[in-house]
């Protein structure tokens, strides 16, 4: 009997990476006891960007309110307010690591009043203050569709604004139902039309789309003013988790980087291992 799902194909191996800088970035981020989606995302490259001293953090603590099927986050724990320092731990820690760009992310906090969007600006401002040459990017969540919470963040003009529309349009009631396809688009639209930001976007493969869905996904991320797409391989996290229904051949992955850079991206990462944040500072413009 053909086992039930498709087994991970050596193109998916992880390369297992340590030394000096991999080691103090775990111990700045521990001993701060800062969140980062490389630990709470089971992000697969993790190593990789922590030897290279480089990491992505995760606002407003690492439980997120809503429940989509792909994500690892815990979604499980009870939301827990806020955390005052974290604007100025972060700061630190981007000082501390001497980044040159930095990404910031966060859970989804549907509960919070204003989506978490005002401690958004406070992490941006106390990074700019500590660290007034680093550039930001900043992977926001869609904060209810609320425009006085999309503006907030977007007015503090980040070197990127990063909103991950992560499927096709079909897959959304199973993948993430809470969510909206064309308000993700929308999102990207405003950023580039009413606040002139550099714009980002990514998509995950793996999950039952087709190619022409896969296509036309990264069009119309196009026509609404992305400059920049990431294109990655979905890996199930747990049992509990979505499974994956194919694994995407590194080849098909470059016919989708030559699609988007033909649609006009200025900046494409398409790859089995590619995610959001991967090789993030390439995509700073």
């Amino acid at each position: 009997m053909e086992p039930r799902h498709p087994k991970k194909p050596d193109w998916l191996k992880i390369r297992m990476a340590s030394g000096v800088s991999f080691a103090a970035t775990r111990q700045l981020l521990n001993r701060h006891s800062l969140n980062t989606v490389c630990r709470s995302a089971l992000c697969p490259n993790l190593q990789e960007c922590w030897s290279r001293g480089t990491a992505t953090f995760l606002l407003l603590g690492n439980v997120c309110s809503r429940k989509c099927t792909f994500c690892a986050v815990d979604k499980t724990a009870n939301l827990a307010a806020p955390d005052p320092l974290e604007p100025e731990s972060i700061a630190f820690a981007v000082q501390s690591m001497k980044l040159k760009h930095a990404v910031l992310t966060s859970v989804t906090r549907d509960d919070l009043r204003d989506g978490g969007s005002l401690h958004w600006v406070e992490t941006i401002r106390a990074i700019r203050a500590a660290a007034p040459d680093v550039t930001i990017e900043c992977l926001i969540p869609d904060f209810r569709h609320e425009e006085p919470a999309l503006d907030r963040v977007m007015r503090e003009a980040p070197d990127v604004l990063n909103h991950n529309i992560e499927t096709v349009p079909a897959l959304y009631p199973k993948v993430r139902p809470e969510a909206s396809y064309s308000g993700s688009l929308e999102i990207i639209e405003r950023a580039k039309k009413m606040h002139g930001l550099a714009t980002k976007s990514g998509l995950m493969l793996g999950m039952g789309e087709t190619a022409r869905e896969i296509e036309a996904s990264i069009g119309d991320l196009r026509r609404h003013g992305c400059d920049m797409i990431t294109i990655g391989q979905y890996l199930q996290p747990s049992p509990a988790h979505l499974p994956v229904e194919r694994y995407v051949t590194p080849d098909e992955f470059e016919q989708y980087r030559k699609i988007a850079e033909t649609a006009g991206f200025s900046h494409v990462q398409s790859g089995p291992l590619v995610r959001s944040s991967y090789h993030a500072e390439a995509f700073d413009t």
